[in-house]
């Protein structure tokens, strides 16, 4: 009996595999193949980057779909990126072409042409953005189910990136609704290389289905990893858009980056796009003052598509030496060929994004390599002590050190309370009906897993709400309408994304789009975008263009975000690095010098051995090392003992008071040993950040808060007296 899964592809498989001298199926490959081809479970796939995973979902898929054929979309892959739809669609097209299997691209990218192609003749592989499949369901619900009637499987890719956030709350609500109007439930296979918890993202991906999920276990095979940290001091940080590198120390820290990517074939991460703009434009000014080729591109979310699909074909099709600075997009799955290095600037905000992006590297046998470059402004002379320690600095060795010492990743927190996708669908499935009823509104809705825990009477509130904005409306017959203002938001093709976005001016040079900005300059100013300088030349308020001219120089921009939620652990881990004696081999010469001195600091003011820091007259800070979510919760409880919380830290929170320290001591016992009501510890109106809060009741988005950002469990089993 034959049970090597090879031979059950389909004939066009087992060619492109002899063309690709394949000698074997990976392990990731064949495990994928026994639960596609043996059983009707979901699958999920965790295993490191470039170990094969797309493939081993796609060669069973291909090969079912091969030997009967879907009447309409029969695989709908989905990705957070379109970046990503673009690399696979390029994988794909040459594999499925003989077998005459169609593969579709749909995002804001591609041609209504091509759109209006897959309408007329639904077949085949169909890859798609959540936001897009969002425009489906609300402009094309009576389209769908010719679409999608014949759905065998959905694959998610990148499936982390959607777990614990809006925009996973968003695409399980669609997978659902496309579910009842096809009444069928296709297959879900989830892709991930940085996964925690195997049993979260099982429930995650089986959520709406009733199916079993199915998790290989995949070896992990060991990959040396080479990694270096070092440290700069730079002058003090400018206010304005002063170029700060002609102080000499910041020369040296400029000149690093430069020489450690030299002629390489690497990408600088940063973390945020400001920084990279910075960067890449610094690296060009010293390649052409060095006489060097300019070899920087860039890539991030405010660049055009144009520019950043160029940035990434010529990253995959170069031979030559390539550095290309980016944010998140290049973090996730897409195939950039061969890269030498990683250059990380500062500490990554997770273990997560550390290994993402330390996965970039290391895909044709090599090993995986990653420099990260840790700057660190002078102090004033009268800074606090706790000012006077690098703690992102610390948190780079913390997050590599979990990593290397336990293979932890951050396990991700599911929401509860999701209000701001509740009124997102509500208005989708609202513009798809026209008019409904409350009741079979409220039924709709709610029979959407992701809002189980969402009760009658909240919605009910919720839905009197949207009617009292406008945003719905009674008729005569005391139907649902979608009202004045409701229109004028679902009208736009922002409302499909769920994450926040902001308002943004198009940038172009003549013709050629270059990107979005968020900052409105005034004509003569300089700003930077895709590692360029431009100059304002002429400003389009109505359609909200800003013609530019590219000049010499370097230049500024900034955007808005929001800041990152840091685990407990992590914080725990900084605490042992401080502590501890042990040299770390990565270390260069500044970093192994700036760490001595920062053990030295906080053993001199003994922080580690320490709970409560006199800072002043009735001054105290509280070194707890708790993650965001505990120490937020720990600053409630601390007011509600009659403690004035000033200023939250890295590692704590100061307080005013006029207590004494064994009395501040008392109060940290009751707060860890006593039974606490989370509802009443706000007593002032709190919320989680969301695109749509200003049309939810503020005592939903007080409930959501207190549900789905407080942490008691975390904050009272970790608080060390």
């Amino acid at each position: 009996m034959i049970t090597n899964p090879f031979y059950k592809l389909a004939p066009f498989i087992q060619d492109y595999i002899y063309r690709n001298k394949w000698t074997e199926l990976r392990e990731v490959q064949v495990a994928a193949c026994k639960v596609i081809f043996d059983t009707d479970d979901n699958l999920l796939l965790s295993s490191g980057t470039a170990s094969g995973k797309t493939e081993a979902a796609f060669l069973p898929v291909l090969t079912e779909l091969y030997e009967k054929s879907s009447a309409s979309v029969g695989v709908l892959y989905i990705s957070p990126l379109k970046a990503l739809i673009n690399d696979q669609f390029y994988r794909l097209d040459g594999l499925l072409e003989e077998a005459h299997i169609s593969v579709h691209r749909w995002h804001g990218d591609v041609s209504q042409n091509d759109k209006n192609k897959l309408l007329k003749h639904p077949k085949g592989v169909l890859q798609i953005t959540p936001e897009s499949l969002e425009g489906m369901l609300m402009n094309k619900k009576s389209e769908i189910i010719s679409l999608f009637w014949d759905l065998r499987y959905i694959i998610i890719d990148e499936l982390h990136n959607f777990m614990g956030c809006d925009r996973g709350v968003q695409l399980l609500c669609i997978m659902e609704r496309i579910q009842k109007l096809i009444n069928i439930i296709p297959r879900r296979i989830g892709l991930s290389a940085t996964l925690g918890d195997f049993k979260q993202a099982e429930k995650w991906l089986s959520s709406g289905t009733g199916k079993n999920v199915i998790t290989p276990k995949i070896s992990m095979k060991s990959q040396k990893i080479r990694l270096a940290v070092e440290h700069f001091w730079l002058a003090k940080e400018q206010e304005d858009d002063k170029n700060d590198d002609t102080d000499e120390k910041n020369k040296q820290y400029l000149e690093y980056i430069y020489k450690n990517t030299f002629a390489k074939r690497c990408i600088i991460f940063g973390n945020s796009r400001s920084e990279i703009e910075y960067i890449i434009a610094t690296m060009k000014q010293i390649a052409k003052k060095n006489r060097t080729d300019d070899i920087y591109y860039i890539h991030h979310g405010n660049i055009s598509a144009t520019i950043r699909e160029y940035t990434e074909k010529a990253m995959k099709t170069l031979d030559e030496p390539i550095v290309t600075g980016a944010t998140v997009t290049l973090e996730l799955g897409v195939d950039i060929g061969s890269l030498e290095r990683i250059m990380q600037l500062d500490s990554p905000f997770t273990v997560s994004s550390f290994l993402q992006r330390i996965g970039r590297t290391g895909r044709r046998g090599t090993s995986s390599e990653m420099w990260f470059v840790c700057k660190e402004y002078e102090h004033n002379p009268d800074e606090i002590l706790l000012k006077l320690i690098n703690w992102n600095f610390i948190q780079c060795i913390a997050i590599i050190q979990l990593y290397i010492e336990e293979r932890w990743i951050e396990p991700i927190d599911m929401q509860r309370l999701p209000y701001g996708i509740l009124y997102h669908q509500t208005m989708s499935i609202m513009a798809s009906l026209g008019e409904t009823n409350p009741s079979y509104l409220a039924q709709t809705v709610l029979s959407l897993t992701p809002f189980k825990n969402i009760s009658k009477e909240d919605y009910k509130l919720f839905l009197n709400y949207l009617v009292y904005i406008k945003h719905l409306e009674l008729s005569e017959r005391r139907s649902l309408l979608i009202g004045l203002e409701g229109e004028k938001l679902i009208n736009s093709f922002k409302f499909y994304a769920v994450f926040k976005t902001y308002n943004e001016y198009s940038v172009k040079n003549e013709s050629i789009e270059i990107g979005t900005i968020q900052v409105k300059f005034p004509k003569g100013e300089r700003f930077a975008l895709a590692g360029q300088t431009w100059e304002v030349i002429d400003i389009d308020d109505k359609n909200q263009i800003i013609f530019v001219k590219k000049i010499q120089g370097k230049s500024k921009n900034r955007w808005f975000g929001e800041g990152a939620i840091i685990h407990t652990k992590i914080l725990k881990k900084m605490r042992e690095v401080i502590e501890g004696e042990e040299e770390y081999k990565y270390l260069h010469p500044n970093a192994i010098k700036r760490l001595s001195e920062i053990r030295k600091l906080a053993s001199n003011a003994k922080i580690i051995n320490r709970t409560i820091v006199k800072l002043g007259v009735n001054e105290y800070c509280i070194l707890s090392w708790l993650g965001t979510r505990a120490l937020t919760t720990l600053c409630y409880c601390l007011e509600k003992k009659g403690l004035e919380v000033k200023k939250v830290v890295t590692i704590g929170v100061c307080v005013s008071t006029t207590k004494a320290e064994d009395e501040i001591m008392n109060i940290l016992k009751e707060i860890k040993e006593e039974k606490i009501d989370k509802y009443a510890l706000v007593n002032k109106h709190a919320e989680i950040g969301g695109k749509f809060n200003q049309y939810i009741p503020k005592e939903l988005l007080q409930k959501q808060y207190i549900e789905d950002f407080l942490d008691i469990e975390d904050m009272q089993i970790n608080l060390e007296l």
